[in-house]
């Protein structure tokens, strides 16, 4: 089973990366960048794994860019407010 074959492990695999980051001195910022680029790319290259992968990939397909860094901002708060 990967990461992307179950909601509560890609969280949690998110928020490790997002904590190992924070941990290298990276500001909020530039992670945000960084989850709005995985982002493109899980949409664009990856079949959802689960019902909330297809209704991210589902809302990202019909979001501007502006949007698409607001979901990716929400993600990166989501996994860091359950450290």
């Amino acid at each position: 089973m990967t990461v992307l074959e179950n909601f509560d492990q890609w969280k949690e695999f998110l928020s490790n990366r997002v904590h190992q980051a924070e941990k290298l001195g990276m500001d909020r910022e530039t992670i945000t960048d960084l989850a709005y680029q995985i982002g493109d790319y899980l949409a664009k290259d990856v079949d959802p794994q689960n019902v909330q992968e297809r209704l991210l990939a589902d809302l990202w397909s019909v979001a501007n860019e502006e949007e698409q860094r607001t979901m990716a901002n929400l993600m990166v708060k989501l996994v860091d407010s359950n450290k």
